[in-house]
């Protein structure tokens, strides 16, 4: 009875001119990499991370740019947005792979770019790779946990058909997925949405009606943000489905940090490498549970069984069993 609903969110926080707007997407970046400097600079003022205090600023800013954003857009497209569209759709718009602020970066992707960045960083600094490692290991959850409340803001990534679920989300965005059933309803939904409210009419009107459908789209989501007669009038289009966006940001960042942070501080002595070894193994399993109830954004690796984030997860066990077995020799080593 509670699942009725309708995403109206917009995000967009507000308009600073033509084409330039803040958004929540690049705010809740800001507030991972704001988080992930405070934290990071508290655990090398007490000795618990292998830089000084003063090199914490310079490492997060170069960590930011060149791991997590390039990792993660490039990610994107190549885990993504190529197996989905194909190379076509690079080579016909090869800009699009600079347009971050329209969506599209992969998890995946950005921890991979961050593995990257901090190898060359620690070869460069002559500081241990695995010691750096566990630094960034304990603090990028919340930089996961802010990008996935920016996923639910835009009303991406959402989830499975979740009937019967009290705190399940009707998302329009489904209306242009062309595999979801909401799509088959999109032109029901756009002529209720018409006799609801007179201004989404206005807005369309004398626009040739082989205009893109997706142009339609966007005039809908406005209207859904603006009227609550549109809300109400396009809801029985949509399924109820699953905020997984939220079981992420809860599971993959919330938890994840709150598991990490007690080992940091509770054993200040443990190896090199064992944080790090923990976080690709426990993210690895909260994203396969999570992936359970999120509507898979990309062709399916086993159909009906393996999806491509958790297929992609799979690989992260090699990276976490690869550092648990360091940090236990090393840790043998110097018991020893």
């Amino acid at each position: 009875m509670f699942a009725t609903y309708v995403h109206q969110l917009d995000p967009i926080i507000f308009e600073l001119g033509r084409g330039i707007a803040l958004r929540w997407y690049g705010l809740a970046y800001l507030a991972g990499f704001l988080a992930g400097y405070v934290l990071l600079k508290h655990l090398a003022e007490r000795k618990l991370w292998v830089l000084a205090p003063e090199k914490t600023a310079d490492f997060i800013a170069a960590a930011a740019l060149l791991g997590v954003f390039v990792g993660g857009r490039l990610g994107y497209v190549f885990f993504y947005q190529i197996p989905r569209d194909g190379w076509e759709s690079i080579a016909r718009d090869p800009l699009m792979i600079l347009r971050v602020w329209e969506g599209g970066m992969a998890s995946h992707g950005g921890i991979l770019g961050v593995a990257i960045f901090t190898f060359f960083y620690a070869r460069k600094h002559k500081v241990s790779w695995t010691g750096l490692g566990d630094g960034i290991a304990v603090v990028a959850p919340i930089g996961l946990l802010c990008g996935r409340i920016a996923n639910f803001i835009n009303g991406e990534l959402y989830g499975r058909v979740a009937n019967g679920v009290a705190w399940a989300v009707k998302f329009p965005e489904a209306f242009i997925n062309p595999k979801l059933p909401e799509s088959a309803r999109f032109d029901e939904a756009m002529q209720a949405a018409i006799d609801a409210d007179d201004r989404l009419l206005e807005s369309i009107n004398g626009l040739p009606a082989a205009m893109n459908e997706q142009y339609f789209f966007h005039k809908l989501v406005e209207a859904n943000r603006e009227s609550d007669a549109v809300t109400d009038a396009i809801s029985p289009y949509l399924e109820p489905r699953h905020p997984s966006q939220i079981y992420e940001g809860l599971l993959e960042g919330a938890v994840l940090f709150a598991i990490l942070w007690l080992v940091r501080v509770k054993f200040p002595k443990a190896p090199d490498g064992l944080l790090t070894g923990l976080f690709f193994g426990l993210y690895a399993t909260f994203r396969i549970i999570a992936e359970q109830y999120r509507e898979p954004d990309a062709a399916w690796v086993i159909e009906g069984l393996l999806t491509q984030g958790q297929f992609l997860s799979l690989f992260m066990y090699l990276f976490s069993a690869a550092f648990l077995i360091f940090a236990f020799r090393s840790g043998s080593k110097t018991a020893a």
